[in-house]
């Protein structure tokens, strides 16, 4: 028996298998053959001691634990770079990220994640970023992470020392 197809069939199947591979597309590094993993966070928490300079207007969009991503397992391909996995795994979850490329550093340039951006807790704040407790001496488009790399995403008040960045590439402890 050959079953007759309506346009209105298979405008429905073709929506139905758009869905389903969108929905797909979207589950996380679990679901991917990732050559590697890393665990990747994002937090504020330096602004909760700041709150003196942070943006009156922004404090609705302050997380109240400074946590913006919990540490998470994310899969990654080699030659990708820290900034490549932070836009994917940000865009993924939904969290706003706003960067710029900085062509003398050839390097992007991370301007806020979560709608808080450098400037908004004073003259000194901004993102930074750690690797394994290590302040790389580079951008994070730069910096290509290894297997098991964990990922700090860290929001600074004091051009980084108050998230344990002293000098460069100390580690913090």
């Amino acid at each position: 028996m050959i079953m007759k197809m309506t346009k209105k069939t298979i405008a429905f199947i073709l929506l139905l298998f758009f869905c389903l591979s969108v929905c797909i597309g979207c589950t996380g590094a679990e679901d991917e053959n990732w050559d590697m993993y890393c665990t990747i966070s994002i937090e504020c928490s330096t602004i909760l001691d700041n709150l003196n300079s942070f943006k009156i207007e922004k404090l609705d969009i302050l997380p109240s634990d400074g946590i913006i991503l919990a540490e998470t397992r994310v899969g990654f391909r080699e030659g990708e770079s820290i900034y490549d996995v932070l836009v994917r795994e940000t865009k993924n979850r939904g969290i706003h990220m706003e960067a710029s490329y900085t062509p003398i550093y050839d390097s992007a340039y991370i301007e806020g994640i979560a709608n808080i951006y450098e400037f908004d807790c004073g003259s000194a704040s901004g993102w930074t970023y750690c690797v394994n407790g290590i302040f790389p001496n580079c951008g994070c488009s730069g910096y290509k992470p290894a297997n098991g790399d964990r990922i700090e995403l860290r929001y600074t008040c004091d051009y980084g020392s108050d998230v344990g960045n002293r000098l460069e590439g100390d580690k913090i402890e």
